[in-house]
């Protein structure tokens, strides 16, 4: 029905791709006001010496992060009546406690509203801001961070083939041009003379057709 309210809702799961039934889910008391979404591209810096600036190479683009925080609250007021730090301790206990099956804290599933987000609990810093007279905790905030965990099947089948992260093999052809392959492969013909080292080339002007040659990642050229 639209309108109606929905909770977020966190399924864990055993199979890291996902499969079969969940083994165990957390609905939240209330839902979030907010949330915050990060989004960061990693790059190494490639600084000759004598050099005054330096090209931003690219590394890799890191799993994207959600950022939370749930309200936990057992004073009756705004919701049912709960033990808050029993609740807590649920929240934990489906989101980042050591499952004994797997040796590890199970994959997690959120689902909210348009966000839907396969992940793994990264951090959960727990704060209580109201207390019985017996000390008791009535209420906390939990801040809670997740990675996004993209199982290994998906992930390759989304690399890009043609990174100049990757090593590639190449069998030379009429008129190949060792600068015109460094440009095609890494997007700058400039790297010919270290492609030639790293193939041990005699003469890298003159390629033999049907010759094989090696083109590294590009981090690794420095080191060729």
């Amino acid at each position: 029905m639209a309108g109606e309210l929905k909770k977020l809702l966190i399924e864990a799961y055993r199979e890291s791709d996902y499969s079969g039934s969940p083994a165990d889910s957390f609905s939240v008391m209330f839902n979030p006001t907010g949330f915050s979404q990060k989004y960061e591209v990693e790059y190494e810096d490639r600084q000759g010496a004598g050099d005054s600036s330096s090209p931003q190479v690219f590394g890799k683009i890191k799993p994207q992060e959600y950022s939370f925080e749930f309200l936990f609250d057992g004073t009756g007021t705004a919701a049912d009546k709960v033990d808050v730090q029993q609740t807590v301790g649920r929240f934990l206990a489906v989101t980042g406690k050591l499952d004994g099956d797997i040796h590890r804290p199970m994959y997690l599933k959120i689902a909210w509203g348009a966000l839907l987000s396969k992940c793994v609990l990264k951090s959960a810093e727990t704060t209580y801001t109201l207390f019985k007279p017996d000390g008791y905790p009535l209420r906390a905030k939990v801040k809670a961070t997740f990675a996004e965990n993209v199982e290994d099947a998906l992930r390759v089948a989304e690399e890009r083939k043609n990174s100049p992260d990757l090593t590639h093999r190449r069998i030379v052809h009429e008129g190949d041009h060792l600068s015109l392959m460094c440009h095609q492969i890494y997007g700058d013909p400039r790297y010919y003379l270290e492609v030639a080292r790293f193939n041990r080339l005699k003469n890298y002007r003159r390629l033999a057709v049907g010759q094989e040659l090696l083109f590294p990642p590009l981090k690794d050229l420095s080191h060729a």
